[in-house]
């Protein structure tokens, strides 16, 4: 009877699929709907409670022992760390904006629930948004780069330079530090925006990266998060959190979000994968996210907080190579990807899809910038060296102040009559 009633369901999962694939004329073999429902059967786990958002997310509440990052072979006899050993300390007279158009962002499904205590809200990946990815290999991964060994890039870059130039058509505009500090850490705030994207399987993103290992090899370790549009991923272009790992330079390991076994959730308020709102608005009021990613002095987990230093869970110390001891790089920017679908340079917006020059209520900025250094203390950045590899499509500048610390605007429009 169970054989049947299964049967039944993977036609009725075929059929829908059908029905929604029409326009692009697609049809999909039950048997990779089958595979497709055994992978989601696994990552997505049993609710306690399931939220509808009003954006159409399904937030399941799973207990927090039951999460998929305990089935990752590394952590089968994970003891489930509740609270990092100690918080960075914040030095003296840190800036703090008194902006009164600056307002802290948050996420949509808060409108209509909670998770309650003892468990995690997760969105829950559905066949369609299986479907969208290159493969059920790729869901949920970052495409693996190549790591170029010379660039043809218009920027000026020092021998130091991260080498994260054109990899896959990804281009960026950073603001970097490192190879000759010991990093344990990054903070940073950014406006969240909701740029553009030309097709489906482009990118727009805003994140930090706590980096170590080399650009060139297949070691490099990276821990990420930020906002992100991916209609690929998500299925919409709105604003989302998310978080990122490799410790195999995006080889095989590591994923967005909670979609593979790897981060630890502790948070039973923020989904990883939700979208994010308010947004900010040209000339008008301006919402932020702060995300600060730290090690833990004493176990040597990488924790992550948002917004006033909510803990949202961290990466096990078992994860990485490079990473259990100390980062040797941190970024701060934007970052897409140029497909060159019709043969010329992506229209994808990168931030508000304005240049840095147009500064604020109209470009994008992260302010505030901070790192975590040997004595778990959050220090502001003295020094940074910013990139952008085609500053005709999207540019970055630097500056400081006392209320904004270091901080840089950033972004683009993407194609126009310099950026072809």
């Amino acid at each position: 009877m169970r054989k049947k009633m299964r049967e039944l369901y993977l036609v009725l999962l075929f059929l829908l699929c059908l029905l929604n694939d029409v326009g692009a004329k697609r049809v999909i073999s039950s048997l990779r709907l089958a595979r497709i429902q055994k992978h989601l059967d696994r990552i997505n786990k049993p609710a306690v409670r399931s939220i509808e958002s009003p954006d159409g997310d399904i937030i399941d509440c799973v207990h927090s022992h039951k999460q998929l990052a305990l089935d990752h072979p590394l952590l089968k006899n994970h003891i489930i760390q509740r609270l990092p050993s100690e918080r960075p300390r914040f030095y003296d007279g840190r800036p703090i904006s008194n902006s009164t158009i600056t307002k802290q962002a948050w996420q949509n499904w808060h409108h209509v629930g909670h998770c309650p205590k003892g468990t995690i809200p997760i969105r829950r990946s559905s066949i369609n948004d299986v479907l969208r990815a290159k493969s059920l290999y790729h869901y949920g991964k970052k495409r693996q780069r190549r790591w170029p060994t010379t660039t043809t890039s218009t920027a000026t870059r020092s021998p130091n330079a991260p080498d994260v130039v054109s990899g896959n058509g990804h281009e960026h505009a950073i603001a970097y530090t490192g190879t000759d500090q010991e990093l344990y850490g990054a903070k940073a705030t950014i406006n969240v925006w909701e740029p553009s994207i030309q097709v489906g399987n482009e990118f727009s993103l805003s994140q930090i990266w706590v980096l170590s290992g080399s650009f060139d090899g297949s070691d490099l370790n990276s821990i990420e998060a930020g906002w992100q549009v991916s209609p690929e991923l998500y299925g919409d272009s709105r604003p989302r959190l998310f978080t990122y790992w490799t410790s195999d330079a995006y080889q095989v390991t590591g994923c967005y979000n909670l979609l593979c076994s790897g981060f630890i959730q502790t948070n039973n308020k923020i989904a990883i994968g939700a979208s994010i709102s308010p947004i900010s608005s040209f000339d008008g009021n301006q919402f932020e996210i702060s995300i600060l990613i730290w090690k833990d002095p004493k176990l040597g987990n990488w924790w992550m907080s948002f917004g006033d230093n909510l803990l949202v869970g961290y990466w096990p110390a078992e994860l990485f190579t490079h990473l259990t001891d100390r980062a040797t790089m941190v970024e701060w920017g934007g970052e897409v990807v140029n497909t060159r679908s019709d043969g010329k340079h992506t229209s994808t917006q990168m931030g508000s899809g304005r240049f840095a020059e147009e500064g604020f209520t109209r470009s994008s900025y992260f302010r505030n910038l901070e790192i975590v250094d040997a004595d778990n203390s959050l220090s502001p950045v003295q020094s940074i060296t910013t990139l952008a590899e085609n500053p005709n499509c999207y540019d970055i500048k630097s500056s400081s102040s006392s209320e904004w610390g270091t901080y840089f605007y950033y972004g683009g429009p993407g194609s126009n009559p310099k950026c072809l």
